[in-house]
């Protein structure tokens, strides 16, 4: 059997546990019940979800494949672990259960059942004692030391009974901890709520040297692990090293996070804490949304909105949470600069040929497909710009021969083809220099001249994210239509006292779709009736109609986005294709029959030919067949038809990126184990030879990405086709569903070739 099917066989059902589980939500969804219909702001819907959330984590994190594998990988048991200490007991308290579980029991057994015993003084006293936060802390951290002990553990792993009794100290204590922080209602802090930073501060602290000490310790420290059966191709060390991680990172997440919110609770001026509602007349008369059907309320077709999921929406919201993210990157960003000009310049161990090139873009496309532009709004180039404007003027106006996108379009055919012909992935001090001149870059033009002008008009990697985020399922939109019909002010697109506005002109009630939106959310933050969110959109409906938006016009008359969505779309399709063997072997034939003096020549010829004269041919062409047979403009057909390919580029660019970091997902461990060792934090010498995530339904995985972007972009040309001519829409859609499934043939071929293992040791 293997790892896939012995996980799917592990699911284990325990009666009793799944029983009181199910029996708990019950009573406290009645209670909920009774409550909301009393005090529905007090208790929302969100509450209700997040207790049963917790209820869920707590039943998979004994059930589930987690457990059945606790005893032979300890990255399993890590995860395990986080789930009791810092997911389930937080879902559980944002959820306020104290009275809704009591409401929820039958009056009688409250009265004269439990009540008499919750009232008893001795247990208050007890409670009170045991529940003071210097207590509640104590107990948290020993608990979470004391078990990692090797002699308690072992004694966890080998003994059913000891190992319920740590599960039950892990959960215990974190409740006890995570309430200070949360203090749900109806409950009284014991402290001020400035304190709560130095509390989790403090656990922080804890968290990491325990953490690091797991990562980097040179000998494996649990012999239970050491005998096991290696289900995976992690080795033991290894996976002592990926179980410390996980508890560094996400661990280190959940103290950092709530600090900093509660940090910028209190420094807010008490004014600013509450936003204002809406104005009554837009809660009186609801505007219909789009798509909303005659004679139906429109609080039945509202969009979902990502800032009304608790904790997420919140915490998204904050301007803290940006910047925090921003100087966490701009740290990254500075240790990957040292070690690409220090360090070896080998690729697979320097971080400059290791982060940058795998995991960055596997997360941000992997963030595009979830949200929508997540990196440009936690950029560290952002961060550094504005830091700069504190001291540059920004008082100039951008020239206005260069407000388009024709620059940005040049860069990305420069950046595509100096990526081959100069082996940028395989050149960490290049890579450091590239990542320097960008700071350099947005600190001079957006420290010179007014807006976000390097955003806009310049930065390549801002123009990737926005063509892409054209098919993001999550638009930054306007919730209510109305209510900004009846502002005044305008915050935001102007901004106000307190927040800026939008810095690319996007003027939210004429705003449409992602393109230009950095989600950078001032204007989430500058809007005085708390009307713009982050709603759920259908992916690329945006690219249907062609009609004008806010600072971005009409799409069929932008030459500009047009051949920038083409250079991306046919740049995934020849960034792909240069790194599969059969493409590299024909280029070096081709090199020496045609008598080339060296793969630079050839580079430089094919790039221009696919990133500029076969896009511009190939939809040129198309452009013109649509054209003569609808009878309307070549202009408007080559532009709106070329933004529809955008799909079909992102869902290439998905599997290339996606196949890199399943086979290279953990190249930084002995990256970050080769920079202690230097540092001297560690002896332990780095495994070079780390092995793959990669597994044999992976090119099923990537196909799958390209599939959907395929039939996104054929459904958007449909769209546009029957919009463009109704009568002749299948011979108008005809020449670009053939460009389109040309390029997806090209991407099949492409997925199933062997390609070469770059950011690896391995060939």
């Amino acid at each position: 059997m293997n790892t896939e099917s012995a996980a799917l066989a592990s699911w284990a059902f325990e009666p009793l546990p799944a029983f009181g589980l199910l029996l708990t939500a019950l009573i406290y969804f009645l209670g909920w019940r009774k409550l909301h219909r009393q005090v529905p702001a007090r208790y929302p819907v969100w509450r209700l979800a997040c207790f049963v959330g917790g209820l869920t984590t707590l039943y998979v994190s004994f059930a589930s494949p987690l457990d059945a594998f606790a005893s032979f990988l300890l990255i399993s048991h890590m995860v395990q672990h986080l789930l009791l200490t810092m997911v389930a007991p937080c879902l559980i308290w944002l959820g306020a259960p104290q009275l809704p579980l009591l409401s929820g029991l039958p009056r009688q057994f409250v009265t004269r059942g439990i009540g008499p015993f919750l009232q008893w003084k001795g247990l208050l006293q007890v409670i009170h004692a045991i529940m003071h936060p210097a207590v509640s802390w104590l107990l948290f951290t020993l608990s979470n030391i004391l078990w990692h002990v090797p002699h308690f553990y072992e004694l966890g792993l080998g003994s059913d009974g000891w190992h319920q009794v740590e599960h039950f100290c892990f959960l215990a204590t974190a409740l006890m901890f995570w309430w200070h922080v949360i203090q749900p209602w109806p409950g009284r802090p014991h402290w001020p709520r400035w304190a709560m930073i130095p509390y989790l501060l403090l656990a922080d602290l804890q968290n990491t040297a325990l953490a690091a000490f797991l990562t980097f310790y040179d000998r494996v420290l649990y012999p239970t692990y050491e005998k096991a059966p290696r289900i995976v191709s992690l080795g033991p060390l290894e996976d002592q090293a990926g179980a410390g991680v996980i508890m560094w990172v996400p661990g280190s997440l959940a103290f950092l996070l709530p600090a900093a919110v509660i940090a910028v609770q209190l420094l807010a001026p008490k004014n600013l804490r509450r936003r204002p509602p809406a104005p009554k007349s837009a809660i009186r008369n609801p505007p219909v949304t789009s798509g909303a059907r005659p004679g139906f309320p429109s609080a039945i077709v509202q969009p979902f909105d990502l800032f009304r999921l608790p904790v997420i929406g919140p915490l998204m919201r904050r301007p803290s949470f940006r910047r925090s993210l921003q100087i966490l990157l701009l740290a990254l960003a500075v240790l990957i600069i040292l070690d690409g000009l220090l360090g070896p310049q080998i690729s697979p161990i320097n971080l400059a040929g290791v982060l940058p090139w795998t995991h960055w873009r596997a997360f941000t496309v992997i963030g595009l497909l979830a949200i929508g532009n997540l990196f440009c709004m936690v950029c560290p180039f952002t961060f550094v710009r504005d830091l700069g404007r504190k001291i540059l003027p920004a008082r100039f106006a951008w020239p206005r021969a260069l407000r388009s996108k024709w620059l940005a379009v040049a860069l990305i055919v420069i950046y595509l083809w100096a990526y081959e012909a100069f082996d940028l992935w395989n050149n960490p001090a290049a890579t450091a220099w590239i990542i320097l001149g960008y700071f350099l870059a947005a600190l001079l033009i957006d420290g010179f001249f007014r807006g976000a002008s390097f955003c806009k008009f310049v930065c390549p990697i801002g123009q990737f994210h926005f063509v892409q985020s054209l098919a993001s399922p999550f638009e930054v939109k306007i919730r209510q239509p109305d209510v900004c019909a009846s502002c005044r002010t305008f915050d935001c697109l102007k901004g106000n006292a307190t927040h800026r506005g939008c810095e690319l002109e996007l003027f939210q009630p004429k705003k449409s779709g992602n393109m230009d939106c950095t989600f950078c959310l001032d204007c989430v933050q500058a809007c005085p009736h708390d009307n713009v969110g982050l709603l759920l959109v259908v992916p690329g409906a945006d690219l249907i109609a062609n009609r004008p938006r806010s600072s971005v016009g009409h799409y069929g008359k932008r030459v500009d986005l047009a051949a920038l969505v083409l250079v991306l779309t046919f740049g995934a399709f020849a960034n792909a294709a240069g790194m599969v063997l059969p493409v590299l072997n024909g280029l070096t034939r081709l090199s020496k029959n045609l008598g080339l003096p060296g793969d630079l020549a050839l580079v430089t010829i094919l790039s221009a030919l696919v990133l500029i004269l076969l896009p511009a041919a190939a939809a040129g062409l198309a452009a013109k067949c649509s054209s003569v047979l609808a009878g309307n403009s070549l202009r408007e057909n080559f532009c709106r038809f070329s933004l529809a390919l955008a799909p079909l580029g992102f869902g290439l660019w998905l599997a290339h990126f996606a196949f890199h970091f399943f086979t290279a997902a953990l190249t930084p461990v002995p990256v970050f184990q080769r920079l202690a060792r230097e540092a001297g934090l560690t002896t332990v010498e780095p495994t070079w030879t780390v092995p793959s995530w990669a597994f044999y339904q992976l090119p099923g995985l990537e196909l799958l990405l390209l599939d959907l972007g395929f039939l996104l972009a054929l459904y958007l040309c449909w769209r546009i086709a029957k919009e463009v001519s109704p009568r002749r829409a299948l011979r108008v859609f005809a020449p670009w569903g053939l460009l389109a499934t040309a390029l997806f043939l090209a991407g099949v071929w492409i997925i199933f070739q062997p390609m070469e293992m770059r950011g690896t040791l391995r060939h």
